[in-house]
C-alpha cells in the first residue's frame, strides 16, 4: 500500500480474498455494495503496487500517469459516494437513514469537486520518505477534509449495525492518524487503515451467515 510494493500487493490479495468471502456470505442484494468494499480496496492497493514498480523507472511516463489518475479517482471520487450509499442501503432504521442520507449528499458534492480538480489540473505521484505522495494542485482544505470524512466515515458510524459503526470508527480513526502523522501522503496512508478495516466486514458477514444457519437449523 503506502509503505512498499510488497505491502501493496499482499494487502490487495488479502482484502480481495476477504471481499469474495463477504460477497458469498451476503444474503440480500442491499448488502452487496458493503460486501464488495474489500474488493475495491484490493483493486486500489493493486494499482498502488504497480505504481511502486513504475515510479522508480518512469515517473513521468504514460503508465505512471494512468495509474495515478486511476488511484486518485478511486480514493477521492469513488469512495465519498460509495461509502455512504453502501451504509444507506443496508440501514433498516428509518431515523438512521435520515441521518445517513445527508452524508451521501455531501459525498456527491465532494466527489464532484475533487473530480473537477483532478481533470482540470495536473496530477502526479512521487516516492517520498517511504510513501507515495499524490499531488493534484489543490491546497489542503479543512472544509473538503471534513466533508470527505463525513461521507466516508460518519455515514458508517451512524449505522444501527454495530459492526458497520465499528467500521466507521476505524475509518475515522485511521484518517485522523494519517492526517497528523503523514500529511503529505495522507491519501495513500489513509487507505492502509481502510483496507485493514476489511477484517471488520469479514466478521460482520460471517457472523450474519452463522446466525442465519442457526435459525434454519432450529
Amino acid at each position: 500500500m503506502c509503505f512498499s510494493t510488497t505491502a501493496s500487493f499482499v494487502t490487495a490479495g488479502v482484502t480481495g480474498a476477504i471481499g469474495i468471502i463477504c460477497l458469498v456470505r451476503a444474503a440480500e442484494p442491499r448488502d452487496f455494495l458493503l460486501a464488495a468494499t474489500p474488493l475495491v480496496f484490493a483493486a486500489q492497493q493493486a494499482v498502488e503496487g504497480f505504481l511502486w514498480l513504475t515510479l522508480p523507472h518512469a515517473s513521468n511516463g504514460s503508465v505512471a500517469s494512468g495509474l495515478t489518475l486511476l488511484f486518485l479517482l478511486i480514493a477521492e471520487v469513488f469512495w465519498p459516494v460509495y461509502a455512504p450509499l453502501a451504509a444507506l442501503l443496508v440501514e433498516t432504521d428509518a431515523r438512521r437513514r435520515r441521518l445517513i442520507a445527508p452524508c451521501l449528499g455531501i459525498g456527491i458534492g465532494i466527489a464532484a469537486w475533487l473530480l473537477w480538480i483532478i481533470v482540470t489540473r495536473p496530477h502526479s505521484a512521487a516516492l517520498q520518505d517511504g510513501h507515495i505522495v499524490y499531488s493534484t494542485g489543490l491546497e489542503p482544505s479543512v472544509t473538503i477534509a471534513l466533508g470527505y470524512l463525513a461521507a466516508t466515515g460518519l455515514s458508517l458510524l451512524l449505522s444501527s449495525r454495530r459492526t458497520v459503526a465499528l467500521l466507521g470508527t476505524m475509518v475515522l480513526t485511521g484518517s485522523i492518524v494519517a492526517y497528523f502523522a503523514y500529511w503529505d501522503a495522507f491519501v495513500s496512508v489513509w487507505c492502509y487503515f481502510a483496507a485493514a478495516s476489511s477484517l471488520v466486514l469479514l466478521g460482520h458477514f460471517e457472523w450474519a451467515h452463522r446466525r442465519r444457519e442457526r435459525i434454519v437449523d432450529a
